[in-house]
């Protein structure tokens, strides 16, 4: 939504709130000029909002008696989009002000949407995980997005038809732990029935969802988020890399988060009241290239031993003489 836009709204919610608006008071609410809040109320009258004009010692301007908004109509793709971004946007460090005018319109749109809306709302929202803070999010299809959060909060079947990235297609029936959000893409966690695996799968690729008759037992593990970056850190890869890297787990996962690391602790903490304190860990990654690797590690500025493959040694080491070769030139 554009600024001028939103300032159009805000006037609205304002006059809305009831009695006579000063000129002057507006264009402090809305911090512009008074000629810009007169050209917002013709905005608004352009749109058959009936704004009146005060005239007077006390003069400026009034919604018509009796006047009320329209509910709110949304299709459920649009409830969708704003509330999702709404949250997407809650989670991404935003200032005091504008995470608190975030919470004040999820709450608004949520009071007035339609009850049968609001709870189908509900259900994604309460199936919906994050890996880490999110970045931009396209929006997945609503109806499977809506089929699937239903199949997780009352544990039914779900049959899916699916693409792949071949885009040979199938159709699987899946026991739906969680629906997590992980770097710009949307997925659902769960146990394909009938091979009896967990599997994930991204929800831009699920062409159709059908919730099934029946129900099945929750996880022993519910955290859907866990389960994803632990399938990712699993999948097999050309590359399987082992590291020792001094440091703590915080300086670690910073550079090599869980989505793309296994962490094994090799040695205790120096100090039982220092948990914190550097020590060993290895560390183990499969990639599909090397070349980004050498790198991290240099952005680590940990120490570090690798143990293989012999070919990431060999590209440490070429990074190491280019930086070195750029540092002696004049």
């Amino acid at each position: 939504m554009s600024r001028p836009t939103g300032r159009v709204l805000t006037l609205l919610e304002l006059l809305q709130s009831g009695g006579t608006r000063t000129v002057a008071e507006l264009a402090d609410r809305l911090g512009v000029e008074g000629r810009t809040v007169r050209r917002y109320v013709d905005q608004l009258v352009d749109l058959d909002v009936p704004v009146e004009s005060v005239r007077g010692r006390y003069g400026g301007y009034r919604l018509a008696p009796g006047y009320r908004l329209p509910p709110l109509m949304l299709t459920d793709d649009e409830a969708l989009a704003v509330l999702l971004g709404l949250v997407v946007s809650r989670r991404a460090g935003l200032s005091t002000t504008a995470r608190t005018a975030n919470e004040t319109a999820f709450a608004k749109l949520r009071r007035v949407l339609p009850k049968p809306l609001a709870r189908r709302l509900d259900t994604v929202l309460d199936a919906l995980a994050f890996t880490d803070q999110p970045g931009g999010l396209d929006i997945p299809d609503a109806t499977v997005l809506l089929t699937l959060a239903d199949a997780v909060r009352n544990r039914r079947p779900v049959s899916i038809r699916y693409a792949d990235r071949e885009a040979r297609r199938g159709e699987r029936t899946l026991h739906a732990y969680g629906i997590v959000a992980h770097a710009g893409r949307w997925y659902v966690t769960g146990k394909d029935a009938q091979i009896g695996e967990d599997r994930t799968f991204r929800l831009d690729r699920i062409e159709q969802a059908r919730t099934l008759p029946g129900s099945f037992e929750a996880s022993e593990d519910p955290d859907p988020a866990r389960r994803l970056l632990s399938g990712f850190a699993d999948a097999q890869y050309p590359h399987e890399v082992t590291l020792r890297i001094r440091g703590t787990i915080e300086q670690i996962s910073a550079r090599l988060p869980a989505s793309v690391a296994r962490l094994e602790e090799l040695e205790p903490a120096g100090s039982q009241d220092d948990p914190a304190a550097e020590r060993w860990w290895r560390v183990e990654i499969r990639a599909q290239r090397l070349d980004w690797l050498p790198a991290v590690l240099a952005s680590l500025d940990r120490p570090f031993v690798i143990e293989r493959p012999e070919e990431l040694r060999g590209l440490v080491v070429a990074l190491a003489d280019r930086l070195a070769s750029h540092a002696r030139q004049a």
